[in-house]
């Protein structure tokens, strides 16, 4: 099975979700680690996304 990249409103529904659990306090120190690690993934390619449409737009507007 193909591991599809998140698109930029998965990630951030996933960020949201991950914020909802961390404030609930019901998860162990390991499953926190790993959840604070995956949100940090998910907040970078967040950024990088976000660039690559400022630069895509930047262009576009560019060339009119």
């Amino acid at each position: 099975m193909e591991n599809k990249p998140m698109s930029y409103d998965q990630a951030i529904n996933r960020i949201e979700e991950i914020v909802s659990i961390l404030e609930s306090g019901e998860k162990g120190m390991d499953e926190l680690s790993d959840l604070v690690k995956e949100a940090a993934t998910l907040v970078k390619n967040c950024k990088k996304k976000l660039k690559s449409t400022e630069s895509e737009i930047s262009k576009a507007l560019e060339e009119e």
